[in-house]
């Protein structure tokens, strides 16, 4: 009979999602599968690693309770068990923030060279979208704005932002978001929008915590009518 005490038996379960967390591989696929649900070929695509990884680090993350997938043909689609991961997820990242020199650096030399200014949060960006102030600029790929974006936002990746500039005001703020508070996309949009003149600011998050707030989203492609 195993003399393990309901409280160690707690810890143990705990210690295996803190396990499953350390990798940044699957960070990266937690980012993504937070977007909406992606089968484990477009996730492989998304990562640039290959389909059998992919699929081992998604069902570790299964057991570990993160994740949740279906079946919709011949293809498995998976999701985030619930937003509480987003919480687990913020959380490791004030942590990291706020006790590692190495992530402090990174943030320094990288995120704030492009964007010192305080970014948008999600309260001033309803309202002042609301109030016609704001365009909102999502820079993501095209499949992931389908998925889901905040309602009343103008698609434009990254990749294609320089050829587009003509579909945006001068005479308006922008506020550009992608898949959080460290996606690359927002902060390179917002330093080549400002180097053309444009007054542009980032989101302070990303698209799963607008959504996990329960603010207003719509779902399909660039151009589609919104519900």
């Amino acid at each position: 009979m195993s003399s393990e005490t309901p409280k160690e038996a707690l810890f143990g379960q705990f210690a295996l999602v803190a396990r499953t967390l350390g990798h940044a591989h699957r960070l990266a696929l937690l980012e993504q599968v937070a977007q909406g649900e992606h089968s484990v070929e477009a996730l492989a695509k998304r990562t640039r690693l290959s389909t059998a990884n992919v699929s081992q680090h998604l069902q570790q993350m299964k057991r570990a309770g993160l994740i949740a997938s279906r079946r919709d043909g011949k293809f498995v689609r998976y999701r985030l068990a619930d937003d509480a991961v987003l919480d687990l997820l913020a959380s490791l990242r004030r942590l990291a923030e706020r006790n590692l020199a190495e992530v402090e650096r990174i943030v320094r030399s990288y995120f704030r060279s492009r964007d010192g200014l305080e970014a948008v949060s999600r309260e001033e960006l309803l309202r002042r979208a609301r109030a016609g102030e704001v365009v909102i600029l999502d820079v993501r790929p095209e499949d992931e704005f389908a998925l889901g974006h905040l309602r009343g936002a103008l698609n434009i990746p990254l990749r294609d932002l320089e050829a587009r500039l003509s579909e945006l005001p001068r005479t308006k703020e922008i506020v550009a978001y992608c898949r959080g508070a460290y996606c690359v996309l927002s902060y390179e949009a917002v330093a080549a929008l400002r180097a053309r003149g444009f007054k542009a600011r980032r989101l302070e998050d990303g698209f799963p915590e607008w959504r996990a707030a329960g603010l207003p989203i719509s779902a399909g492609p660039p151009g589609a009518s919104s519900a």
